[in-house]
């Protein structure tokens, strides 16, 4: 049996990854495809085999045939199409971050609860087969107990004349709500653990926008490992690799370049037996084992466990209370900096 869906925002991502990974997907079936600019729709419907392209989000949940909607539109745009998907009994992926704030995403999440409909949030690199590979050598404390955990997500995004992302309106922030919101979950999902306090540093340093173009966000971990996250909207792509490195007492695990909006990087994981300190402090001998998993489609697979959930009953890939707890812990990043003071959570 397959999931038929409609895509409410056919452009930009989801004509990019995420269309081409439902088009692949064993349990999904395409049916319709929605842009307020009824052309590019229609060239989208016929670029993937949809049956249907529309201009208004009324019409397509109108289509009885269509199972669940992927929503890939401006992130002001979230709540009142989520809503209406939930009303119609659709089953809803909803595009990372949920709402322009956590209260707009609780308000979604009730929705879908209310009209008995799934909910998945697009947090699509939990689904890349390192980060998975990750989550599994962790939970078997390969490197022992985690002490520190850094990761850095950048691209270059200069200023541009009516572009959403670059208005907080409209947007809910900048890099660190577009960017280091992935870090954020990733670092929770691979570990296990959530942040119970935030510091961090969040300007428009290049650029002229009113959202940040970089932000520097620490947290204590429940654990009390420290946590950084560092995006940017001002590092050019060709100089930044995307990398999360995770270090315990028993070594450390490097992955480089894996968030992508493909399935590559590199990972290496670095073992160590000392017990003693060692004064000379010395590296030359350091050897790490790289680690090689086979890789698919992010996209495919967040499609195929969302679908797989409305046909069994089984939990969604990502829960919408991960999701909330995650841009709460944005907004507190925010504050702090606003503010100048650690925030708990």
């Amino acid at each position: 049996m397959k999931i038929r869906w409609g895509v409410i925002g056919c452009g930009g991502i989801a004509r990019r990854r995420t269309i081409p990974g439902l088009c692949h997907a064993e349990n999904a079936e395409l049916i319709a495809v929605m842009d307020t600019n009824a052309a590019f729709a229609e060239e989208v419907k016929t670029e993937f085999g949809a049956k249907y392209a529309f201009s208004d989000l009324e019409s397509l949940l109108q289509v009885e045939e269509i199972d669940a909607v992927y929503i890939a539109t401006p992130v002001f745009c979230h709540k009142e199409q989520a809503m209406a998907a939930a009303r119609a009994g659709k089953h809803v992926l909803l595009e990372k971050p949920m709402g322009i704030t956590s209260a707009e995403a609780e308000e979604i999440k009730a929705s879908c609860d209310t009209a008995g409909v799934r909910l998945s949030i697009g947090l699509m690199m939990r689904f890349h087969a390192y980060h998975e590979e990750i989550k599994r050598l962790l939970a078997e404390k390969a490197i022992g107990d985690i002490v520190s955990i850094r990761a850095q997500f950048a691209c270059w995004y200069p200023d541009m004349e009516g572009v959403w992302r670059q208005n907080k309106a409209l947007s809910g922030g900048g890099a660190l709500v577009d960017l280091g919101v992935h870090c954020i979950d990733l670092i929770q999902y691979v570990t296990g653990l959530r942040p119970v306090e935030v510091a961090a540093f969040a300007d428009t340093q290049t650029f002229h926008y009113n959202v940040d173009d970089s932000t520097a966000l620490m947290m204590r971990m429940e654990n009390g490992a420290m946590a950084y996250v560092e995006s940017n909207f001002n590092i050019p792509d060709d100089a930044v690799t995307g990398k999360i490195e995770i270090y315990g007492t028993g070594g450390s695990i490097v992955a480089d370049g894996t968030l992508a909006q493909e399935e590559v990087g590199t990972v290496r994981m670095f073992k160590s037996n000392m017990t003693d300190y060692d004064a000379a402090q010395t590296r030359s001998g350091i050897k790490a084992s790289n680690i090689t998993v086979p890789t698919g489609n992010m996209y495919t697979k967040e499609v195929e466990r969302f679908g797989a959930a409305i046909l069994t009953g089984g939990q969604v890939p990502v829960p919408a209370e991960e999701a909330i707890f995650t841009q709460k812990v944005v907004e507190a990043a925010y504050r702090s900096s606003a503010e100048k003071r650690f925030i708990t959570l």
